[in-house]
């Protein structure tokens, strides 16, 4: 992580090796532009009246050797029509910055990115998406490269202008924020990057040990198979025998508003750590994409440690559901019907829908947190996909305010996610002849049928599932984790604590 610093001050004044200035549409320099225009005698007026550049999102221009500057460059952004920058725009105006800068050997760089005045931000919202996105944006995954890629001057340190002193400590708070997030999604992206033969569930129970030892008030508890069989887990039982990697259910807690009596915020994150599909195996094209299948447990980590690191006031459980599904001879079959924490009984029609196995165990053992909520992270259905691209993840919920919570959360850190119903009558589609539910509903609705199964375990509480199979990881040239939905739960957290609900 590069340093991150907040300052107020004049553009001229900063000894720098790039200012960073945002300019708009039509030429229209921003107040920090105009600025630096003034005492400059007109020249970055004169240098746009070239036409080189007009403002338009993705254009950039450096400018040098400018007469009364402190600064060594000038770095003008194009950002399109100043009332036009929404979440997804600001994200790219960030990313083709951090990467410019990156690239320049500029070590250091003061920004003015956050002088944006329009309805879809205020002042610290854009201090704290510079730090998550410049970060985002200078991510590399390149530890099993035996020569990494090396950027000669990589930059070093950023200083996030406000407009005023009277903005500085609001500032710095949305910094912090930012870095909680940031550092939270590096953890996400790192874990779920991993390649399987590392990357286990006893790595991600050493994972957990490890961050207890970083942060003394997360308390780590690992429950090994034979407990599990002690209590029941007969569905998560049935993914994790087919591998001779034992499955864990890691379970991490952190209390940080001890003295209230708020209930605890509880995740639970799928963490198959690679899908082969079982008995009913994946064709093999892109299968080594399976190794993602573990990236809800990677957003409850990546949560945790945001949460932890930024010292939230909150009360959190991270529960971690690890197993690695496998066809090996002691593997579930199709037909099967196994007894779940719950009592519940669920015959097996296809291996491959293990998720919600693991799942169920795990939401039912959340019940003995006593929860407030309980949201589950899963990159669950391919029709998901189908249905929402990969631009959104899928949300269904037992408790209308509690989706809405996650919506407008959602739309204040531009993680998007879209409601889908979760109606009775999806549920008849999991009778078995057999058992209490069958784990697949047929091909229709395949998304719904998934959280329906899921909704079976949460009478307890109020929950919600984020189905996060399109959002999860990219592929292709871009081919990684996303980190997502790591911001949206952290913005979720801190719109709660913001609105007093666990005071």
């Amino acid at each position: 992580m590069i340093e991150y610093l907040t300052k107020s001050g004049h553009p001229d004044k900063q000894h720098t090796a790039c200012v960073v200035i945002p300019l708009f549409k039509g030429r229209k320099l921003s107040q920090p532009g105009e600025a630096l225009d003034t005492v400059s005698g007109g020249a970055l007026k004169r240098f746009l009246k070239r036409g080189d550049i007009d403002g338009d999102p993705g254009e950039s221009a450096w400018l040098y050797d400018l007469e009364q500057m402190a600064c060594d460059r000038i770095l003008l952004i194009g950002c399109g029509a100043e009332r036009d920058i929404d979440a997804a725009a600001y994200t790219r105006i960030c990313t083709a910055t951090a990467q410019l800068l990156n690239r320049s050997g500029a070590v250091d760089a003061v920004s003015y990115l956050s002088f944006i005045d329009n309805k879809y931000f205020d002042q610290t919202r854009l201090v704290r998406d510079t730090v998550i996105h410049f970060e985002h944006a200078l991510y590399r995954f390149d530890e099993f490269k035996s020569k990494p890629e090396k950027v000669r001057k990589p930059l070093k340190r950023l200083t996030i202008s406000v407009p005023s002193r009277k903005d500085l400590s609001s500032g710095e708070q949305a910094m912090r924020e930012g870095m909680g997030i940031a550092l939270g999604v590096k953890l996400a992206r790192d874990l779920a990057n991993l390649p399987p033969n590392v990357c286990n569930p006893n790595y991600l129970a050493s994972r957990a040990t490890q961050l207890q030892k970083t942060y003394p008030k997360l308390n780590v508890t690992i429950v090994e198979e034979v407990e599990m069989a002690q209590l029941g887990m007969g569905a998560f039982l049935s993914v994790s025998r087919g591998s001779k990697q034992p499955g864990k259910l890691i379970c991490m807690q952190y209390n940080g508003a001890p003295e209230s009596n708020c209930q605890p915020i509880v995740l639970v994150g799928k963490g198959i750590t690679f899908d082969t599909g079982g008995i009913s195996i994946k064709p093999s094209p892109a299968m080594d994409e399976m190794k993602y299948d573990m990236g809800g447990a990677a957003s409850v980590f990546g949560t945790m440690v945001a949460a932890v690191d930024t010292q939230l006031p909150v009360n959190l459980v991270g529960i971690v559901a690890a197993a690695e599904n496998m066809p090996d001879g002691d593997a579930s079959r199709p037909g099967d019907i196994v007894t779940t924490l719950s009592g519940q009984t669920v015959e097996i029609l296809n291996t491959d829908a293990e998720g919600r196995l693991v799942l169920c165990d795990a939401l039912s053992y959340a019940a003995r947190y006593n929860p407030d909520i309980v949201i589950d992270i899963a990159t669950l259905t391919g029709a998901c996909i189908v249905a929402l691209g990969h631009h959104a993840s899928g949300m269904l919920t037992n408790h209308s305010p509690l989706g809405r919570e996650l919506t407008r959360a959602s739309k204040g850190i531009g993680d998007k996610i879209w409601e889908l119903p979760l109606w009775p009558e999806y549920t008849e589609q999991l009778k078995s002849n057999f058992a209490d539910m069958a784990n697949i509903g047929g091909k229709s609705a395949g998304t719904i049928t998934a959280a329906a199964f899921l909704s079976k375990f949460t009478n307890d509480y109020r929950w919600a599932h984020l189905d996060i199979a399109g959002t999860a990881w990219k592929s292709g040239a871009e081919k990684g984790a996303t980190g997502r939905p790591v911001p949206l739960l952290t913005e979720f957290i801190l719109q709660r604590l913001k609105h007093g609900v666990c005071e």
